[in-house]
């Protein structure tokens, strides 16, 4: 009598049981993590003004980071400008100066943008300057 009890209150805890692994697995399937996505080129005597290609951005932070810097000088700095395209004039956020990155082919400058909404983003070397081209191994843009 006693077992009969028992198997007949572990059956439903057992069936409880199933379901709610079942279902955390499925949420666990169907729910994916963020991932910061990213791609990967090289530049070679982009001048002033130059335009990476774009690429767009849900919402989060973005990082630049070029490695193996030269430039057709002795400047020495590369200004990268995170722009963001609008159907209006672009507006430019902060510009970093990247100089480590010309100390060697695997001396890298990395800048980091905090988030400024979702949209096509691209950035801009040099804007505004005269004169200077830069050629980069290796740059990678995540965000």
């Amino acid at each position: 009598m006693r077992s009969t009890r028992l198997t007949a209150l572990r059956e439903p805890g057992r069936r409880i049981g199933t379901i709610a692994l079942g279902a955390a697995f499925v949420l666990g399937v169907l729910a994916t993590p963020a991932q910061a996505a990213s791609w990967s080129s090289s530049l070679s005597g982009a001048g002033p003004g130059f335009e990476s290609r774009r690429w767009y951005d849900s919402g989060g932070s973005t990082n630049i980071k070029f490695t193996g810097c030269s430039d057709d000088g002795s400047n020495r700095v590369a200004n990268v400008t995170l722009r963001k395209d609008t159907l209006g004039p672009d507006p430019s956020y902060t510009t970093a100066a990247f100089t480590n990155c010309f100390t060697g082919s695997s001396a890298t400058s990395t800048g980091n943008w905090s988030d400024h909404g979702s949209g096509d983003y691209y950035f801009a070397v040099n804007y505004g300057a005269s004169g200077l081209r830069v050629w980069v191994d290796s740059l990678t843009v995540t965000y």
